[in-house]
């Protein structure tokens, strides 16, 4: 089952990379970020952002992510950690990711930082007929009656 969930989660974060990160232990609230995939990079993905955002110092962090169905949800642990390689910083560089930036790749204030995935948590919410039943009768509904729920190593 774990495979099958982590390429759920997957599939679901490339047709809506859109996810919400937050650094673990500082009283701060998670900020949107779109996330740079690589479909042969399974265990990290990419943000632009500015030397001054509030994530831009790494660390330990939390990627909260819900598909555009509603119907996949993950909360993803890692690290972030500052990306400095030119190959990768090119690799997704887009006219979406310039506008942000006014001196383009040559902006002082340009920042990527790579998510090192350790660990997730996936609830795959595709529920069974008896449970659809269930819920719009309001009936008990089992958990196990509402789709896939799993903490997958990254």
């Amino acid at each position: 089952m774990s495979s099958d969930i982590k390429k759920t989660m997957w599939k679901a974060m490339s047709d809506s990379p859109k996810v919400m990160v937050s650094l673990v232990g500082e009283d701060m609230h998670a900020e949107p970020m779109y996330a740079q995939l690589d479909k042969d990079a399974d265990s990290e993905f990419w943000f632009y952002t500015s030397r001054d955002n509030r994530i831009a110092k790494g660390g330990k962090a939390m990627v909260h992510f819900a598909s555009k169905g509603h119907d996949v949800f993950a909360c993803i642990r890692g690290n972030l950690t500052c990306e400095s390689r030119k190959e990768v910083i090119d690799k997704y560089w887009s006219n979406p990711v310039e506008a942000w930036f006014e001196k383009g790749k040559d902006d002082p204030s340009l920042l990527m930082l790579r998510f090192e995935l350790i660990d997730a948590e996936v609830w795959d919410a595709d529920p069974s007929l008896k449970g659809m039943f269930k819920m719009l009768t309001g009936k008990t509904v089992k958990p196990e009656e509402m789709g896939e729920h799993e903490k997958v190593d990254l």
